[in-house]
């Protein structure tokens, strides 16, 4: 059995679901888990996460922590390893994950796997498997020497377990002493869109260069309003000024690992490839019969999106209302 820091994910007073994949995950391999939730503030969110799995709660509370900073959260985390001692610290493949876990595992001197499909517990070693080669094949990956093994996992890749309310943990609170740090938060600017971030959803709709306009990227949102998507985009469209970089999905862009990938005029290009190839099932729309994206696509559609993609959001209003 290891001792599983699983570092929590939350914005706004919300849990972020790839939170209770990690708990749920390292909970059923039957080890002790540990949550860590920073913040200011944040100390009601702490019981949500014993039904997913954590048996302990380290409540870890800062004005330095209320926003994000990867020298803030390294500090803490750091501070409470060196006191508790986890063989493994857990953490989502997000934006802020790939951020402050390199950090932390230069500030520990250990190890770290990025971006992991499987995670395997043997023990207190871990064992995961990784893509490499944009996606085109996998490696499993094991932790040599002592000291803590750290792990980014891509969101959505390992489900979101049951919540059991009888379950409950116990909530400890640790207060860090973070000293004069460098950084800090000067303003949070908040995007416009109520739509999923692309990283979280369980359904994306991307378009490519084929949609010719930002304008023309409102028949992907109808259809992804129909079902409660996200909307993506290939690096071409966002280089065209179609859409923010934040919805582009590739290698330089979002890894997404959703249930349902719907991929519009988007010819397939290594680059996206490598951002999406992992979503259970992928439907691509295209015009080109020989277009790539169509070799890793479960199913495929030869045709113009502009006449297909509406009436695919009629036969899903359908479904949805029987």
């Amino acid at each position: 059995m290891a001792k599983v820091f699983v570092i929590v994910e939350q914005r706004d007073g919300r849990l972020k679901k790839s939170t209770f994949e990690l708990l749920g995950a390292s909970a059923a391999a039957g080890n002790d888990t540990h949550a860590i939730l920073l913040g200011d503030g944040v100390a009601d969110l702490a019981k949500e996460l014993g039904a997913y799995g954590a048996s302990k709660v380290h409540v870890v509370q800062n004005a330095s922590l209320k926003n994000y900073t990867a020298e803030a959260y390294c500090a803490a985390i750091a501070e409470l390893a060196k006191s508790v001692g986890p063989d493994v610290i857990l953490a989502s493949h997000s934006p802020t994950g790939r951020d402050f876990m390199p950090k932390l595992a230069a500030k520990l001197n250990a190890g770290l796997a990025s971006d992991c499909i499987q995670l395997g517990f043997d023990g207190g070693k871990l064992k995961v498997r990784r893509p490499v080669y944009a996606g085109k094949a996998t490696v499993e990956v094991e932790f040599v020497g002592s000291g803590p093994q750290l792990a980014t996992v891509r969101p959505n890749a390992l489900g979101i377990p049951k919540p059991d309310s009888s379950r409950s943990a116990e909530i400890m609170s640790f207060t860090p002493s973070l000293g004069d740090l460098k950084t800090k938060v000067a303003e949070v600017v908040q995007g416009s869109s109520a739509r999923p971030d692309v990283t979280e959803a369980s359904v994306v709709v991307s378009g490519g260069r084929s949609l010719k306009s930002a304008e023309n990227f409102k028949v992907l949102e109808e259809m992804a309003d129909v079902l409660g998507a996200a909307v993506g985009a290939s690096r071409a469209a966002v280089d065209a000024g179609f859409r923010p970089h934040r919805d582009q999905v590739g290698q330089t862009g979002k890894v997404v690992s959703p249930t349902l990938y719907i991929a519009c005029g988007i010819s397939g290009a290594i680059q996206h490839l490598a951002g999406m190839r992992s979503s259970k099932v992928i439907v691509a729309i295209n015009t080109d019969p020989e277009a790539p994206i169509f070799q890793v696509a479960d199913y495929g559609i030869v045709g113009d999106l502009f006449a297909l993609v509406p009436l695919l959001k009629e036969e899903f209003k359908k479904t949805k209302e029987h």
